[in-house]
């Protein structure tokens, strides 16, 4: 008997609201206050916190995106799990479960990417606990509802396999038929003052608007930049960059103690748009 594969929620409750018409309530009022109006794009990058701290600079991004069909999210690899070899993990086919509604594998434009980049395996394991996939996937169904993903956690650190996975990411998305989004799901730094924080980032977020992927990593180590998903959103700022992209635009900025009150130590959040 053949096994349908499905991703059940791992944070639904605690990231975000667990309960389908408290959930839609929440993502549409948060894009409602963003007053952006939506255009095409190639590429973005959100944040994946719990929505009460990052929801309006996710609500910026996605307010201002016209988002089609297909869409490719890279996230970091936070719970380290996955028999991935290289570490690069796709959720290849089945679907992804959301208290707004269900969202089916782009299981077509997986085995594309598969093919054309040897980094990646289809590995399951490597999804069942990681947050940074799903916390996206409520906005986006929001902008679309015929949504299909490719779901994509990696655990790298260097700049040549990363951009390796920019390329292929590029090839897939000029061959595809139709128009594919490259999301890129990312906080930015962690656990150091506002003051500190909003420093490291102006340093990452210059290199993230001049589509600079290598530049990117290598600002984030120098100066300690604890930017989770800056893989990931350094692989889709290359595949910008080949597509014919030429800068970002950071679309909203925030952190954590402007909900919490306390600025000594916060969690930051940037949402930017490649046209």
């Amino acid at each position: 008997m053949l096994t349908v594969r499905v991703r059940q929620p791992a944070v639904a409750g605690q990231f975000y609201p667990g309960q389908p018409a408290q959930l839609v309530a929440a993502v549409r009022e948060l894009l409602a206050g963003a007053h952006a109006e939506p255009r095409s794009a190639v590429a973005a990058m959100a944040p994946h916190a719990g929505y009460v701290y990052s929801g309006r600079t996710a609500a910026a991004v996605f307010a201002g995106l016209e988002v089609p069909r297909r869409c490719i999210v890279l996230a970091p690899n936070h719970t380290g799990m996955g028999d991935a070899a290289q570490g690069g993990s796709v959720y290849a086919v089945g679907s992804f479960v959301t208290p707004a509604g269900d969202v089916p594998v782009d299981d077509t434009t997986a085995a594309a990417l598969l093919a054309q980049c040897e980094l990646l395996e289809d590995d399951p394991a490597a999804h069942a606990q990681e947050h940074a996939v799903e916390v996206e996937l409520p906005f986006l169904l929001a902008r679309q509802p015929q949504l299909m993903i490719v779901p994509i956690v990696l655990g790298w650190t260097d700049w040549p396999r990363t951009r390796r996975l920019g390329e292929a990411l590029a090839e897939v998305v000029r061959a595809s038929a139709e128009p594919v989004l490259l999301l890129a799901s990312s906080d930015m730094n962690h656990y150091e003052s506002a003051a500190v924080a909003a420093e490291k980032d102006h340093l990452a977020l210059a290199e993230v608007e001049r589509l600079d992927g290598e530049r990117l990593l290598d600002v984030t180590r120098r100066h300690r930049v604890s930017m989770c998903g800056r893989v990931p959103a350094a692989a889709v700022l290359h595949a910008a960059r080949l597509l014919g992209s030429e800068r970002g635009e950071v679309m909203h900025y925030s952190h954590s103690g402007q909900v919490t009150g306390d600025d000594r130590s916060v969690v930051s959040y940037a949402g930017v748009i490649v046209r």
